[in-house]
């Protein structure tokens, strides 16, 4: 749903399917409600779309689905491993439907091992890959992240692999199945810890304060009245920082001569550094340090969507829905010619299944028949 709300928003139409009835189960999760069964959390995923309710497991809505897949660039499906065959939903299945047409799955652990029949969610994904023993502080049980991030990379990565076999496809009409799995994804994103670890046996460890694996400082440090993250990942950096808290003997100091000098003594220096920061708030640090190095206050959720910045980036946007006339949600983070992307609130269950099937071609009497048969 992540992934897809991006095309969504760049311009695609993009036609959920959902199961007639219940619809999708992320429209039941809480505990934010607009109605019954009509969830603010599936307005995170799905703005821009529309809502077509079909029964992919009767003969009826498989042949609507091959109906709607003769005129669509992409097909898309986030089942389980083994699911997508079961329905009918790959590109040896539907390319006598459309040739060009790129079919992309993106399941919990891929579709051709002995994974495929695993249900799996992103939580396991961080803690089978590793991120729970990098996460948190070091005497603290492992650790998640505190957003499901596997789910939003993997839908993101999905997008890029659908895009890239859409141009081919376009060039040379033919189409193809495009795999992404969350573990896969979860493996991925260990980057410079996974080739440190695979050539060289350094596993990488937990830090205090959330610091750099290999620089400091490049961690959090107590103010006044809450916590700085600061980071001097360069040695500019800390020439900046030493002259601008006032302390420019630090980098004259043996002890913080060099960065290896600096990561060999990281616990002095904290303590030295948090003696300092201690000495005022958050606000007259960054009013010290921003701009001149990297540096940011650390914010409550709250906070951060209340940050006046983001105001004036125009990262929190307005739809108008049927139960609330300005629902406040996230614009998305790309912005062409220097616009955001335009948004529109999630459909309602089955909102467009009138209106889609249509335009595909079915009458009024097909429409009604699919009604009474509970394939829409």
């Amino acid at each position: 749903p992540y992934g897809t709300m991006f095309l969504a928003q760049m311009g695609a139409e993009v036609i959920k399917i959902e199961p007639p009835k219940a619809g999708d189960t992320a429209r039941a999760v809480g505990p934010h409600y607009l109605r019954k069964g009509e969830s603010l959390y599936f307005q995170s995923f799905n703005l821009n779309k529309r809502s077509l309710t079909l029964d992919l497991n009767s003969v009826d809505g498989k042949a609507i689905l091959h109906r709607l897949a003769a005129t669509s660039h992409a097909v898309v499906n986030n089942l389980r491993g083994d699911l997508p065959e079961k329905i009918g939903l790959t590109y040896a299945q539907l390319k006598d439907v459309n040739p060009a047409l790129v079919c992309a799955h993106l399941s919990a652990y891929g579709r051709d091992n002995d994974r495929a029949r695993w249900p799996g969610y992103d939580y396991l994904m961080q803690a089978e890959a590793g991120w729970l023993s990098l996460t948190g502080e070091p005497d603290a049980p492992p650790t998640r992240a505190g957003l499901s991030l596997v789910d939003f990379m993997t839908g993101t990565i999905m997008t890029i692999g659908l895009l890239g076999a859409l141009v081919d496809a376009q060039r040379s009409g033919v189409g193809r199945d495009v795999d992404v799995d969350l573990l896969s994804a979860a493996i991925h994103q260990t980057s410079y810890p996974a080739v440190w670890y695979l050539n060289e046996g350094d596993v990488t460890g937990r830090t205090e304060r959330s610091a750099h694996p290999s620089v400091t400082p490049s961690q959090m440090f107590r103010a006044a009245d809450g916590w700085v993250f600061v980071m001097a990942q360069l040695p500019k950096f800390w020439d900046v920082l030493v002259e601008r808290i006032g302390h420019p003997g630090l980098a004259t100091d043996e002890r913080f001569a060099t960065p290896p000098d600096r990561l060999a003594n990281r616990d002095a220096l904290t303590v030295i550094l948090d003696g300092v920061f201690r000495e005022q708030p958050v606000a007259y640090w960054m009013e010290r340090l921003a701009g001149h190095m990297p540096v940011s206050p650390v914010y409550g959720l709250d906070q951060a969507l209340d940050n006046p910045y983001l105001q004036s980036t125009g990262m929190i946007d307005t739809v108008s829905h049927p139960d609330r006339e300005q629902l406040r949600v996230l614009a998305n983070p790309i912005r062409m010619d220097g616009e955001r992307l335009p948004n529109r609130s999630a459909p309602l269950l089955g909102a467009d299944t009138e209106a889609v099937l249509a335009e595909a071609g079915f009458s009024a009497t097909d429409i009604e028949s699919f009604k009474s048969k509970g394939v829409v």
